[in-house]
């Protein structure tokens, strides 16, 4: 056997990658947009994300406000090529290679760069620039290569599902074919380098621009009736979400050009909060719904009928509402946080990552409504001559999201309350303050007191698309897994060698 050539600590290091990468699980990083009125400071973004335990991220740009905070991180990044800069990159090795050393090789290894996006659906949203995409991913690509980035750094595009003609049923998908030429040479491109296919995959359009031939159920990933199971008709694929479908047209699209073994990662998706009275359907309990049971989709650690054994690396549109953004009132409120950290909607994992809303426990805490100066002189007398322990609700640490007056008393006057209730100290605070069973916890920031376990809202970090190149990931191998690769390393040592309702 070829293995047995080896040297055994190369063939120890072969197996050892082959179990991880066959062991670990898929991951949900977020996007961050920046067309944002009040857009936090960098550092209080990234503190954002470390507290809810966000580990992938992607910026539209190369922002060197973000790219700084997020050094030493560990966070795995995926940084934008703008649209508006394809063209010159597509024209121009040495403006490559400048964009290059300037926005990647100045940040590594610090900062945890893993991709860059070459544009932005640039085949759909700027056709003109379509003859330069592929030569600005070479030319990038090369840069990376001059730079000895390459196999940290990978180069893709982000397409939407628009390329693709038609992509119901799956089986028969195949892209547009005024684009062939160039997406097969994004996919020769793709296989060469050892990269993936970025798609923006957005099951609220597919749903909305149906006419109601899907269920809204359907793109929720919400059970159907046993009389609207969607079949594809040609493998008798059972597709239980919207988004497994889109998924998988893009694969049986990439497989009609003869190409295979190319992961495709969503780099987009999400489901609007808020829209006009044309928009019934953007609402916070859809868009709860959506990235509720997204998250657990993605965390089955699965692929779709097609690729079962290829999970399904998503991130989800976006961190913050982009305010400044054109077009409808839903185009503007996709974001899942507020700028002050707070929620714009509950995000969990299930009942396991909850917090109980009923308590032994009394907590004090500040009065919805309370004057904010007297709150301000109430955390100011708590955690000073109150000797309350308020390091928790300083900048960078669990539970100072949300950045709010009332959260911050509240953390601090429960500390003292906590502290102090057994030796006579009150729940008052110049009237500022109240008692409640509810305990105030969240997710990443657990009140003294609380005997609930504060748990991340994402799935844990794990391996991206290029496993063998990530740093930030949790293994998560199982025991048995340790078992054979000490088994098997040892071995070598000992001798050095069209889509329908099926109507039931």
């Amino acid at each position: 056997m070829v293995l047995m050539t080896l040297k055994p600590w190369l063939a120890i290091s072969i197996l050892f990658s082959f179990f991880i990468s066959n062991v670990i699980g898929a991951f949900v990083g977020i996007n961050i947009g920046t067309d944002v009125t009040n857009l936090p400071p960098a550092s209080d973004v990234v503190a954002l994300l470390k507290t809810r335990q966000i580990t992938h991220v992607r910026l539209f740009n190369a922002d060197a406000h973000m790219l700084n905070a997020l050094a030493n991180t560990s966070i795995e990044v995926i940084i934008g090529v703008t649209n508006e800069e394809v063209l010159g990159i597509g024209e121009s090795p040495s403006t490559a290679a400048a964009w290059v050393n300037r926005n990647v090789a100045a940040y590594m290894p610090g900062t945890n760069i893993t991709a860059i996006a070459v544009g932005s659906e640039v085949l759909t949203a700027i056709p003109n620039a379509a003859p330069v995409l592929v030569p600005a991913m070479n030319y990038l690509h090369k840069a990376l290569v001059a730079s000895r980035l390459n196999n940290q750094v990978k180069v893709s595009t982000p397409q939407s599902m628009d390329v693709i003609a038609k992509a119901f049923p799956p089986s028969t998908a195949t892209f547009n074919s005024s684009w062939n030429s160039t997406i097969f040479q994004i996919l020769q491109f793709l296989r060469n380098t050892n990269s993936y296919y970025m798609l923006n995959a957005y099951p609220y359009y597919e749903y909305v621009h149906s006419d109601g031939i899907f269920p809204i159920e359907y793109a929720l990933f919400q059970p159907l009736s046993a009389v609207k199971q969607i079949v594809d008709p040609n493998t008798l694929f059972h597709y239980v979400s919207m988004f497994d479908a889109l998924v998988d047209a893009t694969y049986n699209s990439i497989e009609a050009l003869n190409f295979s073994d190319i992961p495709v990662v969503v780099t987009e998706t999400g489901w609007p909060w808020a829209g006009g009275s044309n928009e019934p359907d953007a609402t916070k309990e859809n868009a709860e719904t959506f990235n509720e049971n997204l998250i657990r989709r993605v965390s089955n650690d699965t692929g779709p009928p097609s690729q079962p054994k290829i999970p399904i690396n998503t991130f989800i549109y976006e961190m913050f509402n982009e305010d400044k953004r054109p077009g409808p009132i839903s185009e503007r409120s996709w974001g899942i946080f507020s700028t002050n950290g707070s929620d714009v909607y509950t995000l969990g994992l299930g009942s396991s990552d909850s917090i109980s809303d009923n308590s032994s426990t009394a907590f004090c805490v500040a009065k919805p409504g309370a004057d904010e100066n007297k709150l301000q002189d109430g955390i100011n007398w708590a955690c000073g001559q109150g000797r309350a322990n308020c390091s928790a609700i300083q900048s960078g640490q669990p539970c100072y999201f949300p950045d709010t007056i009332q959260n911050h008393a509240s953390y601090a006057y429960n500390d003292y309350y906590q502290r102090m209730h057994s030796l006579g100290g009150t729940c008052d605070f110049d009237g500022t303050a109240t008692m409640t069973t509810q305990d105030p916890s969240s997710r990443t920031c657990k009140f003294t007191g609380s005997s609930n376990s504060g748990g991340g809202m994402f799935p844990p970090a794990a391996f991206g698309p290029i496993g063998a190149t990530s740093q930030s990931s949790t293994i998560r191998l199982p025991v048995i897994a340790y078992t054979m690769v000490v088994f098997l390393a040892l071995l070598i040592l000992d001798v050095n060698a069209h889509f329908v309702f099926y109507h039931l």
